[in-house]
């Protein structure tokens, strides 16, 4: 692999309760429990969150390559990134549910730059055949 960039952060206070910060600072977040996890729900976020939000940047962004190269013009479009935690046997896991807003193009049309994006973005990249992934023209 040809390396490009490299994120890093780190994860302080013990986990889902603590926080989480990355090493140049522009992110820099309290952590909370959700209450469907036992948690208090407090102000924070937590890194089903953060998982979601990530994934949906990622996702509008390789959107927009294949957009580019299929010299289609998507218009003013929206990603939304659904991250369900869920538990089978003793494990924990993730699904996500991508819903892509497009009011500009037909259904059809949508759903091709879904599927095409689908298949070159990091984040599907990373989970495909270990997360399941959705994908939804709302």
């Amino acid at each position: 692999m040809n390396t490009l960039y490299t994120a890093q952060a780190k994860s302080f206070g013990g986990g889902r309760g603590g926080s989480v910060k990355s090493e140049d600072t522009r992110l820099d977040l309290a952590l909370s429990v959700p209450k469907g996890l036992g948690g208090d729900d407090g102000p924070g976020t937590n890194p089903e969150q953060l998982f979601a939000a990530g994934y949906a940047a990622c996702f509008a962004g390789a959107l927009g390559v294949v957009s580019r190269s299929k010299k289609k013009n998507p218009g003013a479009f929206t990603i939304d990134a659904k991250v369900t935690l869920g538990k089978e046997g003793e494990a924990f896991k993730l699904a996500v549910t991508l819903g892509g807003h497009f009011p500009d193009l037909p259904r059809a049309e949508a759903q091709e730059l879904l599927e095409a994006a689908h298949a070159i973005c990091p984040y599907s990249v990373a989970t495909r055949g270990n997360v399941a992934v959705t994908l939804e023209v709302v």
